[in-house]
């Protein structure tokens, strides 16, 4: 064979074994981005297929906080404020693991949180005036009430920027970044 026939050979046997690395390499890459894009979109919990993280709210004015997903595991705390919101962020058979506002984390019992949405207001915000609960979602509307911060209100409907709120025979609006217990820019229906 000649030397040019052989070096052809050598020459396309190399440009295939790099072609199939290639390949294999932008599989690979296609794979990992399609797990990308996958986990970009909300992660659900296993038992209630419901996304994850989502708000709660304690159906109870005695909840205990416990280290673990059982009975057998210690008690962190006890919640003593029926209606608290707090956040599920993971899910194990009859169990959720919760986080507060203040940012303590435990596993409580499915059936003592309620689906009911609530939340409280700017508890970020210990030592300022009471935010105002306005008749409309404009910050030119009327206040029909002033509330402190920490305090628990019904969440009626959220449009991303203004949340329809109800408490103690009131009915308003406020800022939704004022309220914990829903994410930036969610929507409630």
């Amino acid at each position: 064979m000649a030397n040019w026939t052989r070096r052809l050979l050598r020459f396309s046997f190399i440009a295939m074994a790099r072609a199939r690395v290639l390949a294999a390499l932008t599989g690979a890459a296609l794979v990992f981005a399609g797990f990308s894009a996958a986990r970009a979109q909300q992660a659900v919990g296993p038992v209630t297929g419901l996304p994850l993280p989502r708000y709660v709210s304690l159906k109870s004015d005695h909840v205990n906080l416990r280290e673990g997903p059982s009975k057998d595991h210690a008690t962190k705390w006890i919640y003593q404020r029926a209606g608290l919101p707090v956040e599920i962020t993971a899910e194990f058979d009859t169990w959720r693991r919760i986080r507060d506002s203040e940012g303590a984390e435990g596993w409580v019992f499915h059936s003592l949180l309620s689906g009911k949405r609530t939340a409280l207001v700017a508890p970020w915000k210990k030592d300022v005036p009471p935010l105002p609960l306005r008749a409309d979602s404009n910050n030119d509307a009327r206040i029909v009430v002033k509330l402190a911060p920490g305090v628990i209100v019904s969440v009626k409907s959220c449009d991303g920027k203004w949340c329809r709120v109800k408490i103690d025979g009131y009915d308003g609006y406020m800022i939704q970044t004022n309220l914990w217990g829903v994410y930036p820019g969610e929507k409630v229906n």
